[in-house]
């Protein structure tokens, strides 16, 4: 589990399908889009971006998309979970304790929170080639614990 249920939900997302196995707790960014509304059009896709570069960030995954044989069991809502090719919940305003913390990363309270590969979490800009890469998500409010958690506030529009 990616998320610890320490939470503050301020404001989030319905629209977007996601394509792919992953945990919560990491930011997901636009994959493709779809037009006008968009709440039910297959093309509203998101998705952790193996390369931050240049990505249009949307907040933080708040369900674990799972592939399952639904003929032999159903979802399992109680964890969050949601079959591959559903619509996800995205906090984009809020606070989450996670794990998706980037590798060799060692946060303090206050520091920026900036996107990095494969929906990670970093306190640096990881790709710095050009002005568009690693888009700050916000702030991260405490360090890591030894579990590798650490509190961070996610504030995008």
């Amino acid at each position: 589990m990616a998320l610890r249920p320490d939470r503050i939900h301020v404001d989030s997302q319905i629209d977007f399908f996601m394509n792919e196995e992953a945990e919560r707790g990491g930011i997901v960014t636009v994959s493709t889009a779809g037009s006008g509304a968009a709440m039910d059009q297959a093309e509203q896709l998101c998705t952790y971006a193996a390369n931050p570069s240049g990505v249009s960030t949307l907040g933080v995954l708040m369900c674990d998309m799972v592939d399952e044989d639904l003929t032999r069991q159903h979802e399992n809502w109680y964890k969050e979970q949601v079959q591959k090719g559903g619509k996800v919940t995205i906090w984009n305003k809020g606070t989450v304790v996670t794990n998706m913390i980037y590798p060799g990363t060692t946060p303090t309270a206050g520091q920026r929170a900036y996107i990095a590969h494969s929906g990670y979490i970093a306190n640096s800009a990881v790709v710095s080639d050009d002005s568009t890469a690693d888009p700050v998500v916000g702030r991260f409010m405490s360090t890591k614990d030894e579990d590798g958690y650490c509190k961070v506030s996610v504030n995008l529009p």
